[in-house]
């Protein structure tokens, strides 16, 4: 039996022995099968393979002593395994675990003259295969890497810090919305000035290499661009502001100069900017100027009427904001959960993160949270009701409500369902067919002169019933009851904030990209910057004020606004102005005596 044995053994290498006996269990032959079972693992990397005596007590405890070590060297050996991926490490020991089993085949088949010797081994040979095999099916299971792990806590940590950091700024965001107007206005003008800084430092950052000791008053001219834009833009803002404020006309002579020192402003800059030019450097400042108007437009551009939102009632600056933040969470745990699942295809190249799941699923979420919020905050006179004061603490807000904040029943013009496929309009809830019906056949031969007369021309509209023969599709109708009105407005600005809005932040994707950054800024812990949170805003606001003064506000001129531009008329011409609306049928005297009294009211503003 020991010549048996010895004669099945393999060569040594590197002073490591390797023992092939039955005690061994078959796991490894010569050094050529432990390299494949470890992955090409150099050899003095493998632990010491002790040689047992098959007929001893140590052969049990020796062959599962060699199965505990060769199955325990990927994970307690600092190898180079450990730097595979996981489905490479996986593929290692599937395929030791297969090496195993052919090996102790070609042993059993082999070495029956052995196994009739050495009758008390066989129990240690099974025993051994047996724990072999269970050892290496646990290590088949997957298991996450020590990087893996790491990555996971990060990942973890990452979203905890966000999401304090994200009710901090809802906690900010409704502290300002409770203390009133010109709260929300500071933070916005905050905003503002955030956001260009993090803008125009992109370039600066990446090119002040360029810009260090050869552009003179770099940093002086984007800034001064940034406050001439401002000065105009709210310039503008604080004019408007006071043509609907009676109390404030007293300010009327100042404020018509507004618009010629915003002009002496431009110029300053203009001059400046031109004056700073080095002859050679002309090319690259003429990009950072390109860069510098690109910014703002972005910000003080596309936030120029956000103050007009404000003040036309808190509601236009809250809903929106709120439908963009909702946008923004849904699309983000919409592509955690299902991104990439239903729909393989990118959907911005330059922005792998965003998927079509995240994309969908956050414009489903934020439709139905439009169709409810906006009939949450319709009931609130503090988010309804205009103001056309300055006031740092604002006290309780009364008004006559607009009737788009009051109940009422809505009728859809059925025009607008005639853009859609039939099948696709019946499936909204509570729509109906309404059908016109054939005339009875009294009326049929009836000249048309005379059924007009009667009434009988017009085609008899009614709703349609399944099957009837007499009734020929008309169009679509649809009334929603005990609705307020504004709750159909949100829903195009909840389409807006889903659509649109968000090519706001993929725009800011594209730039951080583009210069080679993960965040514009650390401002935010878990967010970044101003801009990466405020990205799909911009848009946002200027959509609310279009659609404000389009489809909300009705009347463009107020008694107080005409007061206003009275006040700005010369004598010969108020004189005119006065004669022209006062009616002449009141005689000379009673004439005289009007004119009086309404100019009174026209310059005082009371009765």
């Amino acid at each position: 039996m020991s010549s048996t044995l010895r004669q099945r053994r393999t060569g040594q290498s590197n002073n490591h022995a390797i023992s092939a006996s039955p005690s061994a269990g078959g796991l490894a032959s010569s050094e050529d099968d432990v390299l494949e079972m470890m992955g090409h693992q150099s050899i003095t990397e493998l632990p010491v393979l002790r040689q047992a005596q098959p007929d001893s007590e140590e052969s049990a405890s020796s062959g599962i002593q060699v199965v505990q070590e060769v199955t325990r060297i990927p994970t307690a050996q600092k190898t180079k395994e450990e730097t595979k991926p996981s489905a490479t490490r996986e593929t290692t020991v599937i395929t030791a675990t297969t090496t195993t089993s052919t090996r102790l085949e070609e042993i059993q088949s082999t070495s029956d003259d052995i196994i009739a010797e050495v009758p008390q081994s066989t129990s240690a040979v099974a025993s051994t295969t047996s724990i072999s095999m269970s050892s290496l099916t646990a290590a088949a299971r997957p298991a996450m890497s020590a990087v893996q792990v790491h990555k996971d806590e990060q990942r973890k940590k990452k979203i905890a810090v966000r999401a304090l950091s994200g009710a901090g700024l809802i906690a900010v965001f409704t502290s300002c919305v409770y203390m009133g107007h010109l709260w929300v206005c500071g933070i916005v003008a905050l905003s503002e000035f955030l956001l260009f800084r993090e803008l125009v430092k992109v370039r600066y950052n990446a090119y002040f290499h360029t810009i260090q000791d050869t552009i003179p008053l770099f940093r002086t001219t984007q800034w001064t661009w940034f406050f001439v834009a401002i000065f105009y833009t709210y310039g503008d803002f604080i004019s408007e502001v006071m043509q609907s404020n009676p109390d404030l006309h007293y300010l009327v002579t100042y404020a018509q100069y507004f618009n010629t020192l915003a002009f002496s402003l431009y110029s300053a800059t203009f001059v400046l900017t031109i004056a700073t030019m080095q002859a050679g450097h002309i090319k690259f400042q003429l990009n950072q100027l390109c860069w510098t108007i690109v910014v703002l437009c972005l910000t003080v551009g596309q936030m120029k009427y956000i103050m007009h939102n404000i003040f036309n009632g808190l509601f236009w600056f809250t809903f929106p904001f709120l439908l963009v933040v909702v946008n923004d969470i849904m699309a983000y745990f919409s592509g955690i959960t299902c991104g990439r699942k239903f729909i393989h295809r990118p959907f911005i190249r330059f922005s792998p993160n965003k998927t079509w799941e995240g994309f969908i699923g956050g414009g489903i979420f934020t439709m139905i949270a439009a169709w409810y919020l906006s009939r949450f905050l319709a009931r609130y006179p503090w988010m309804t009701c205009p103001v056309n004061e300055f006031r740092l603490v604002q006290g309780p807000l009364t008004c006559e409500n607009h009737h788009v904040f009051m109940i009422a029943q809505s009728v859809f013009p059925n025009q607008i369902f005639e853009v859609f496929p039939k099948g696709l309009v019946k499936l909204i809830p509570g729509i109906v067919e309404i059908c016109s019906v054939k005339r009875d056949a009294t009326f049929a031969n009836m000249d048309e002169s005379i059924a007009s007369m009667l009434g009988t021309s017009a085609p008899i509209l009614t709703r349609c019933i399944s099957g009837e023969e007499s009734h020929t599709f008309h169009h679509f109708e649809l009334v929603l009851k005990n609705v307020y009105p504004i709750q159909i407005h949100a829903l195009w600005l909840g389409f807006f904030a889903s659509v649109v809005a968000p090519f706001g932040g993929f725009l800011a994707s594209a730039i951080k990209r583009a210069y080679g950054i993960k965040d514009f800024d650390s401002l935010i812990p878990g967010h970044g910057g101003v801009t990466d949170r405020l990205d799909c805003q911009f848009l946002m606001a200027l959509c609310t004020w279009v659609h404000y003064n389009t489809f909300v506000r009705m009347a463009t001129i107020s008694v107080p606004k005409l007061v206003y531009f009275y006040n700005m008329l010369t004598a010969a011409e108020k004189q005119q102005f006065l004669e022209d609306i006062v009616p002449t049928a009141a005689g000379k005297e009673g004439r005289k005596q009007l004119l009086k009294r309404f100019q009174e009211y026209a310059l005082s503003g009371t009765d």
